[in-house]
């Protein structure tokens, strides 16, 4: 199977539509897309934009946790939480980059380096809450 390379612009859609759907907002989109190409080479591959993508997000909103908890019932363990939303956010990411971008499980695991039987799982389970939910509401 031949790979077509794309170009940072011609994958600028892509990460439009996934920076939408990561944050549900135009002006929260415009500004992730921004910080994402501010922060790739000129002649970066689809796979390098698209971590980049990933750590731009996890770096503006990975670390909040929206569980719509307040601060009088927040738990000691705080980095539950963190690590709860950080994983709702990928699960939701590796449904988005298979669905909107079309990439296949192992080009998924490289971008979020995880191992392919995890995004496997994350895609079964993904899925589902997205269809039943609409989004997973754990992200932000």
């Amino acid at each position: 199977m031949v790979h077509i390379r794309k170009t940072p612009l011609e994958v600028l859609d892509d990460i439009y539509n996934l920076a939408y759907w990561m944050t549900g907002t135009e002006e929260r989109t415009t500004d992730l897309v921004n910080r994402t190409y501010v922060n790739i080479e000129h002649n970066a591959s689809e796979a390098d934009i698209l971590k980049t993508f990933r750590e731009c997000y996890v770096d503006t909103y990975g670390q909040q946790p929206s569980l719509h908890i307040t601060e009088e019932e927040k738990p000691d363990n705080v980095s539950l939480l963190t690590s709860l939303s950080q994983k709702a956010a990928d699960v939701k990411l590796s449904v988005l980059l298979s669905e909107i971008s079309g990439l296949g499980h192992a080009q998924i695991a490289e971008i979020l380096g995880r191992p392919i039987e995890t995004i496997r799982q994350w895609l079964f389970w993904g899925r589902k809450f997205m269809a039943h939910d609409g989004q997973l509401k754990a992200s932000a």
